[in-house]
């Protein structure tokens, strides 16, 4: 099934093992152990009252996790088991978009299981072909458009599945400041390692970097080869280049690229994490141990990070030799959105006594950081609302709104309260109301606008509107607790290094 070899010739130097340094709440953003709430898959019974036995993807997990060099090379056999593709159709929401062959979700479920074997046959005598995705475009909170691609539905089955069995090798290998698209990780796990990082380490200099257009530049010839350090079945790696090959269609044109991955399949997330493991995650975790003298904070959530420094100099050399790196990859930074900024407990103090008034802000998913004091004087990172993402959102609800005009206020009422929510649970972090509560004026100042003009007389007097805001909009609520308390509970005083 496995074999031991690994490839001489690797493009990276693999990490150290860690030290064993004693744990510390801020060592959530580093270490490279399997992300805490994510069990392993369960175990199954083969008789009552008998052990159970080891899973296939645990038994691929553990092998994974015992020896980081070794070469896995027949998986795809749990690629097109049944049950397998089975979950991996159920896990699709019902109303996606169709594919470029219009298949719906219903459509494929009313032969399913004929479907299914239809499929896991083709895998298996390798007769599947990836069809081109369909180009779509949603929305920037800036105004422009971001490309997404849309498989179909049989491929969408096929890379979820292609997932699962990948995930049980890569996330022993990924490392711990990596948060996005990880199973049991989440945005919010990754903007709490940051402010405990910012807040519990030596850090007066954060580089705020973005990679320009990395979806669309890593080179597929890397990525290849990155994959070939872990996966020695041709016939996976088959797969994986069967979509890198597919193409967009876009208004009747198919076009190829030896660039790049679309943004919407269930592997885009994955083999853009594997791609940044290689170039950046282990090339920067060494660069910390070896060349680091003074604290470095890493954050990492897909093509966004955030590196935090305790001295000037090394961040500046630091960014000098990350450029190197990427430039060697295909990959850039974003020489308009990636800057160094004086950031941490003392910037607000050696700003003000250097006369550079206060310190710089930056943003990182979907929240502007600011240096700020507790009431007691102590040193915090104040976490507002982007507000562009703010402006944007409210932009979105009145569009909506004003096509929902003459629908009944009940409708109108539910649909505004799961807006609110929605809102809340993600952007409700402690110290923010002040901004949630400007999102809930807005929505309900638009709201009012509306109504009032779904007739002549249709205004809407004082008394009205506050029945209405108390009826159907829910108050502002902070669902997120304080960064040290839910990292606590994450790693129960221990640290992910070990």
């Amino acid at each position: 099934m496995m074999d031991g070899g690994g490839k001489s010739d690797s493009p990276v130097v693999p990490a150290k093992p860690p030290n064993n340094s004693g744990p510390s709440e801020a060592e959530v953003v580093e270490g490279r152990g399997l992300a805490k709430g994510n069990p392993p898959e369960s175990n199954t019974l083969r008789t009552q009252g008998r052990a159970g036995v080891p899973s296939a993807l645990e038994r691929i997990r553990e092998a994974a996790r015992r020896n980081r060099k070794q070469r896995f090379t027949a998986l795809l056999h749990h690629v097109y088991d049944i049950e397998r593709l089975r979950s991996a159709y159920l896990a699709i929401k019902r109303d996606a978009v169709a594919g470029v062959d219009g298949v719906t979700w219903q459509d494929y479920g009313e032969d399913l299981e004929g479907n299914l074997r239809d499929l896991s046959e083709r895998l298996k005598r390798g007769a599947y072909r990836a069809k081109p995705v369909r180009r779509a475009y949603i929305p920037k909170p800036d105004g422009r458009q971001r490309p997404l691609g849309v498989p179909t539905l049989e491929d969408k089955v096929v890379q979820r599945a292609v997932v699962e069995v990948l995930n049980a090798i890569y996330e022993s290998d990924f490392l711990g400041f990596s948060y996005g698209f990880r199973p049991g990780r989440s945005p919010h796990q990754a903007l709490d390692a940051l402010a405990v990082g910012i807040g519990t380490r030596k850090v007066n200099w954060v580089l705020d970097a973005d990679i320009r257009d990395f979806f669309g530049t890593l080179v597929h010839g890397w990525l290849v080869k990155f994959v070939e350090h872990r996966i020695g079945d041709k016939r996976v790696e088959r797969l994986i280049q069967k979509w890198l090959a597919a193409g967009v269609l876009e208004d009747g044109k198919r076009t190829r690229s030896e660039e790049g991955t679309v943004q919407g399949g269930s592997i885009s997330p994955l083999l853009s994490n594997i791609y940044l493991h290689y170039v950046f995650d282990l090339w920067t975790e060494r660069w910390r141990r070896k060349q680091a003298h003074g604290d470095v904070v890493v954050v990492r959530f897909a093509d966004d990070f955030v590196v935090g420094f305790e001295h000037r100099e090394e961040a500046e050399r630091y960014l000098g030799e990350l450029c190197e790196r990427f430039a060697k990859f295909g990959l850039a930074l974003h020489p308009e959105k990636t800057r160094l900024i004086e950031f941490g407990r003392f910037a607000d103090r050696d700003r003000r006594g250097r006369g550079d008034g206060k310190p710089e802000t930056f943003n990182f998913l979907g929240f502007t950081h600011i240096c700020t004091k507790t009431q007691k004087g102590h040193f915090t990172v104040l976490r507002q609302t982007m507000k562009n993402r703010l402006r944007a959102k409210l932009k979105v609800v009145k569009t909506e709104l004003t096509r929902r005009m003459h629908e009944p206020i009940a409708n109108m009422g539910v649909y505004l309260r799961s807006v609110l929510l929605g809102h809340y649970r993600y952007y409700g972090v402690p110290l923010n109301r002040r901004a949630l509560e400007a999102f809930m004026a807005g929505v309900f100042r638009l709201w009012r606008r509306v109504l009032g003009r779904r007739s002549q007389n249709g205004r809407i007097d004082a008394r009205q509107a506050k029945s209405l805001e108390i009826r159907w909009l829910p108050r502002p609520e902070i669902c997120h607790p304080y960064p040290l308390v839910r990292l606590g509970v994450i790693t129960q005083g221990k640290s992910r290094m070990r």
